[in-house]
């Protein structure tokens, strides 16, 4: 997956991100917006880790979530 994806389906895999990342809040979710670069920010803040650690979770959750892409 993508960052375009991510933010042209973000609707949908909201529940994806809150399941990985539970300590995520609903208005996290919506200050994030699809935006990769917002979701690492928000995932480092939350679980207070380094900013490349926080990168690294958020592009394998990408790249892992490949299988689950939804398609219009």
């Amino acid at each position: 997956m993508n960052e375009d994806t991510l933010k042209g389906q973000w609707m949908q895999l909201k529940g994806s991100v809150r399941e990985r990342w539970g300590k995520l809040t609903n208005d996290d979710l919506d200050q994030i917006q699809g935006g990769a670069e917002q979701l690492v920010g928000k995932v480092q803040e939350r679980y207070g880790m380094a900013r490349d650690a926080a990168k690294r979770e958020v592009d394998a959750w990408l790249k892992d979530d490949t299988s689950r892409e939804i398609t219009p």
